[in-house]
């Protein structure tokens, strides 16, 4: 089969684009206890922490689409890694939303 060198940068935005939707469901998730009448400061701090990072990662996206249309692809470590970064602060969130 032959290699098609623009299918992979596409394959990458669609992901990037899917990361972004699975975070918004995550952060609304994290963010329900938080309207619930009895919430204190640290639902209404999760529910934050949830916002901002899901806003951090589609502004990532956002900043990473363009060098993703380019012939070749711009490289984007940081940008990765900080993705990344963010995401697993998802992971941690989901845990203190479970424990309170």
């Amino acid at each position: 089969m032959p290699r098609d060198p623009g299918a992979a940068p596409e394959r990458t935005r669609l992901a990037w684009r899917r990361t972004g939707l699975s975070a918004a469901v995550v952060a609304l998730l994290a963010a329900r206890p938080a309207f619930h009448p009895d919430a204190g400061p640290a639902q209404w701090l999760i529910a934050a922490a949830a916002m901002a990072g899901w806003a951090a990662l589609i502004g990532l996206a956002l900043h990473r689409a363009p060098g993703l249309r380019v012939r070749p692809p711009r490289p984007a470590a940081r940008t990765i890694r900080a993705y990344a970064l963010i995401t697993a602060a998802f992971a941690v969130i989901g845990g203190l939303v479970v424990m309170l």
